[in-house]
């Protein structure tokens, strides 16, 4: 699996914790982390937002582990998105369960508020659980089919409550895009992306 970190400005020194806490599993990581454009201010959850939907949107990554201070801000700004299934995690137990009822392709940390002694370990517990089930299985099992149908009509939900990706990225603030687009190691994924309309919006937006 190709996982994408995203960690915006009041969380850029718990970056290394979740990256270390990834690393002890067979996944590809790409951080793209607080690798702010030269002269920019902290990335924000709007930001570290719309980066995780260009990383499912372009391919770029399988799933994205992004997160703020209460985990709060990020997750309600990555779900404006279409396509972008995100849950809340704080525990070890939440993590089981939603890869097990939820499945889906994003998760919100709370590297701020709470985090404290052990937090790094938390972190690490919470993936272990995390990858431990098979994603999308029901829990408990005699559940199995009603989570599963109810995880593709939310997916479908999403598909009409939203306008598209391109439409958003051409409607969105633009100062948003253009500073996402030009951020060093994002500008690189965008650029290896497979061609798609997103792409051209965002390689202008480079300009």
């Amino acid at each position: 699996m190709r996982i994408a970190v995203v960690t915006e400005g009041s969380t850029k020194h718990r970056n290394a914790d979740v990256v270390a806490a990834l690393s002890t599993f067979d996944h590809e990581i790409i951080n793209f982390g607080m690798f702010n454009a030269e002269g920019e201010t902290d990335l924000n959850y709007l930001d570290t937002a719309l980066m995780s939907a260009i990383c499912i949107h372009l391919d770029i990554a399988d799933f994205v582990v992004g997160g703020c201070g209460t985990g709060q801000g990020y997750m309600n700004a990555v779900l404006q998105f279409p396509k972008m299934a995100c849950g809340l995690l704080m525990d070890p137990v939440e993590a089981w369960l939603f890869a097990q009822v939820n499945a889906g392709n994003c998760v919100s940390l709370q590297l701020n508020k709470g985090y404290g002694l052990g937090g790094d370990t938390n972190l690490r517990f919470l993936f272990e659980r995390m990858f431990s089930v098979e994603f999308g299985a029901g829990y408990p099992a005699h559940r199995r089919e009603i989570q599963q149908g109810a995880r593709k009509k939310l997916e479908d939900l999403s598909d009409t409550t939203h306008k598209s990706f391109e439409e958003i990225l051409r409607a969105m603030d633009q100062t948003i895009v253009k500073r996402v687009a030009n951020l060093p190691v994002m500008s690189e994924a965008i650029k290896g992306a497979k061609d798609c309309e997103a792409k051209k919006i965002l390689l202008a937006a480079q300009a």
